[in-house]
């Protein structure tokens, strides 16, 4: 089996000419970082994993130390992971001074009987692992001060899902043919205290079963909660749709239902992929056969040689 990963940087407002090439660049970077973990051998989860946990390092995106900041001006975060080979899962929310969610949260699926753990009880089982914590401080962002601070002005924290919600996601396949996700995000700028989003919800910030595929979504939280769009893409996928018709039929649903904008990226059991969004823009990048597949915007796709 050719291993695949693919990764997305979050769907939302078109980026910005100062930011674009460092978004590509990052997307490109996590790719390429889940890749070697497949070719060297690792599993799904190594490289989803892998893959999450270097954009949440990066600090263009939305999730570990870019994450954007809640009403009271502090980062509170998501993850989650799932494996397709048996559908364990592991997730997290409204956590706080961890530098990688996605890492906790394999913990809880790894060395707990539970699928979630949330704020406090989180930050307890963090410790009884050994994670060590950051400042808070070191979390935060200047963008997003500002960000937080345009949000308070506008007074909308709801009227406008064309906002900037970014989420970052992984999917893979490895060479014995399992498959896994990761998704990790800061949630929505200005969020009420303890909100919590679709990211760390299986079903809806993502999915994965060996016999159909994996995905993982991005955009407007409570629109993708409430189709749980990760296992509605791969439903259509069950019936026989291609990706690309499955990504299509999800994201239109959401959009028709609830005019949620979002995105998803999704991957089969054979390793094919697609890459899809509603929204003005949405940072991705895909390896597979040693070539590098990357874009931001519609129509923009660069493919490169990997090293």
């Amino acid at each position: 089996m050719d291993p695949v990963v693919v990764v997305h940087g979050g769907a939302g407002s078109r980026v910005s000419p100062e930011r674009e090439e460092r978004v590509r660049q990052g997307v490109a970077r996590a790719a390429a970082a889940g890749y070697r973990v497949l070719t060297a051998g690792g599993s799904a989860l190594d490289a989803v994993e892998a893959a999450v946990a270097a954009l949440e390092d990066d600090p263009e995106f939305n999730a570990g130390c870019g994450s954007v900041l809640n009403a009271s001006g502090d980062v509170e975060m998501d993850a989650s992971i799932m494996s397709g080979r048996d559908l364990s899962s592991g997730a997290v929310s409204a956590v706080r001074c961890i530098a990688n969610p996605v890492r906790l949260a394999r913990l809880v699926m790894e060395k707990t009987p539970h699928c979630l753990l949330t704020s406090h009880g989180a930050a307890e089982f963090a410790a009884a692992m050994g994670v060590p914590t950051v400042p808070g401080e070191q979390l935060v962002t200047e963008r997003s001060r500002k960000h937080l601070e345009r949000e308070k002005q506008k007074e909308a924290q709801n009227s406008d899902q064309q906002k900037d919600r970014g989420t970052v996601g992984a999917v893979a396949l490895d060479r014995r043919g399992d498959v896994a996700y990761a998704t990790s995000t800061g949630g929505i700028v200005n969020k009420m205290v303890g909100r919590v989003g679709d990211t760390p919800c299986v079903g809806s910030g993502g999915y994965a079963d060996n016999a159909v595929g994996a995905a993982s979504t991005t955009g407007h939280g409570e629109s993708i909660l409430k189709v749980t769009l990760a296992r509605l893409a791969l439903f259509h996928v069950e019936q026989g749709k291609t990706l690309e018709e499955a990504a299509v039929l999800a994201l239109g649903h959401m959009q028709s239902k609830l005019q949620g904008l979002g995105g998803v990226i999704l991957l089969d059991s054979a390793g094919a992929w697609a890459a899809r969004w509603t929204s003005e823009s949405m940072a991705w990048a895909a390896a597979k056969d040693d070539k590098l597949h990357v874009g931001v915007n519609l129509g923009d796709t660069r493919v490169t040689d990997l090293p």
